[in-house]
């Protein structure tokens, strides 16, 4: 009788920690179907992160090109409208003048306050300058257009990676 209690007692410690083996089994394949839920879900998010930032990074890349483009047009139209200027110098179809002050005493220079008898020059008087010194004034000019396109290019390309 002994025998047969002992043996029961091992059937019942053996069926207990079997029971318990099925009963843990079932949770832990219940924390792992969970985990792998959760990173399913993670990876999903980052996916769907990486292609906002790179749609981001498109857009950016697409506004700059049409900003670059933008002021490379302004540029060459600069640049083409100053050589026409410097053509239009060269061949004495344009001349450059400056207003003269006539009050201006400590000039040293004698220059009448009307216009000569004949002329179609009306109002202020002006003096025409050298075509040389017209071409050099020009070419300032020019640079500092080119400057100021570079420059508005810069703060278009600032703007845009600050948004």
């Amino acid at each position: 009788m002994l025998v047969l209690a002992g043996l029961l007692i091992a059937v019942g410690a053996a069926s207990a920690w079997k029971v318990q083996d099925w009963r843990y089994g079932r949770q832990l394949a219940e924390q792992t179907r969970q985990h792998g839920e959760t990173l399913n879900q993670l990876n999903l998010a980052a996916a769907a992160q990486q292609r906002a930032e790179q749609d981001k990074h498109l857009a950016l890349e697409q506004q700059l090109q049409a900003s670059e483009q933008t002021h490379y047009r302004a540029l060459n139209d600069a640049q083409r409208d100053q050589g026409r200027l410097r053509d239009r110098l060269a061949t004495a179809d344009l001349r450059l003048s400056v207003l003269l002050d006539v009050q201006d005493s400590a000039a040293g220079c004698a220059v009448p306050a009307t216009a000569a008898t004949g002329g179609l020059v009306h109002g202020a008087p002006r003096a025409r300058l050298d075509p040389a010194h017209a071409q050099r004034i020009v070419g300032i000019t020019d640079a500092g257009d080119q400057g100021l396109i570079a420059l508005q290019a810069c703060q278009a390309y600032v703007r845009a990676l600050t948004r």
